[in-house]
């Protein structure tokens, strides 16, 4: 089997797992366990070998769950997509482990968490927003746009004469508090939006260097989120 491991250190990594479609093996290889790897090869180019121990099985721990399974298989594939091969990412590395653990508690933070871990993903890839300040007035008061253009921040004021152009900036990015003010609905709402902003620079992203690829697991992720939040239509 070839499978493409996540590395802190090495980055995203491919190689051969012999036996690994084993009865030993088939429990360990599946997407979003932690492992051990140990890679050989002839040339540092080849694709080389995995051995593999296991660590710690996230993926078994969000079979009862199965929209933080559908958030992981988004992630997951996402890294796969997005990152150049052999390229160190340990804040990225360090930023999913994290998120991973969330859903596996199945508490209600992570869906804010996996917005701004796919706001990390951007800014390792090198495409970045700036939500600190407006981009017409640079206030960094009442930011509630951003422009999908430049990827900055726009305030209320500066953004209204525009306001069905710009995407919306969720409550819980402009500021490093929760808003208790918001009902709950509300607050689902708001992590929505937050996804479809970080959707629109993904693709922009991903689809302006790779046109033939189709961000699937990412849209089962986002059906399965707003029928749980809302019902179906």
């Amino acid at each position: 089997m070839i499978i493409h491991a996540l590395t802190r250190d090495k980055g995203r990594y491919a190689g051969l797992v012999r036996g690994g479609a084993g009865r030993r093996l088939r429990g360990v290889l599946q997407p979003g366990n932690e492992v051990d790897l140990s890679w050989r090869g002839r040339l540092a180019e080849q694709l080389g070998t995995f051995t593999v121990e296991a660590r710690k099985a996230h993926a078994s721990n969000l079979f009862d769950a199965p929209i933080a399974l559908a958030a992981s298989s988004s992630a997951l594939a996402l890294l796969d997509i997005a990152l150049p091969e052999r390229e160190p990412h340990p804040a990225l590395y360090d930023a999913s482990l994290l998120l991973l653990n969330s859903m596996e508690q199945n508490n209600d933070v992570w869906p804010t968490l996996f917005v701004k871990w796919e706001l990390g993903l951007l800014g390792e890839i090198g495409y970045g927003l700036d939500l600190n300040s407006c981009a017409a007035t640079g206030s960094t008061e009442d930011l509630v746009y951003v422009s999908p253009k430049s990827g900055k921040a726009v305030s209320k004021t500066a953004g209204q004469p525009y306001h069905d152009r710009l995407l919306h900036l969720p409550v819980f990015l402009r500021s490093r508090s929760v808003d208790l003010t918001l009902s709950v609905a509300a607050q689902k709402s708001e992590i929505l939006k937050g996804l479809t902003l970080t959707g629109y620079f993904i693709e922009k992203a991903i689809l302006e260097h790779r046109p033939n690829v189709h961000l699937a697991a990412r849209e089962r992720f986002l059906t399965i989120l707003e029928k749980s939040f809302f019902g179906p239509e």
